[in-house]
């Protein structure tokens, strides 16, 4: 795995990223666009990381802290890429930002449908909490 680089996003990557999310990520968001993604990067440089393998972008995890609670979304592998451990190694350098933020637990937005996804996620530690929903208010129309 000695070809893969993970950096931090920069705001010249941002269709970029909405390429591959399109590809790679399963559902869409509110904030897919290029706003979005913008705002994230100049809020936080950090919490977008991506992953690159011969300057191809084959992953990206957002790594989100609030100086509260540790929020992983967006982790997403191109599917020509997948069960190379790209994906562990964008979720190791996302609990690495976390730990010296000083974050004490992730916690990762998984969509139900997605069995891939969830099988990532329990691979690398990760537990589903039944006693806790997501809710939901749109600010915006």
């Amino acid at each position: 795995m000695s070809d893969l680089h993970i950096r931090g996003a920069a705001l010249t990557d941002v269709d970029a990223v909405l390429a591959f999310w399109a590809e790679a990520a399963e559902g869409t968001s509110i904030s897919d666009d290029r706003d979005g993604v913008a705002r994230l990067i100049t809020r936080d440089p950090d919490a977008l990381l991506l992953a690159e393998r011969d300057g191809r972008l084959v992953g990206s995890v957002i790594a989100g802290f609030d100086g509260w609670r540790c929020h992983l979304y967006r982790l997403a592998v191109h599917p020509e890429q997948r069960r190379q451990g790209i994906g562990s190694a964008l979720l190791t350098a996302a609990e690495e930002r976390f730990v010296a933020l000083g974050g004490r637990r992730g916690d990762a937005m998984v969509l139900e449908r997605n069995e891939t996804g969830q099988h990532a996620w329990r691979a690398a530690g990760y537990a589903p909490e039944e006693q806790w929903r997501r809710w939901v208010k749109h600010l915006t129309t």
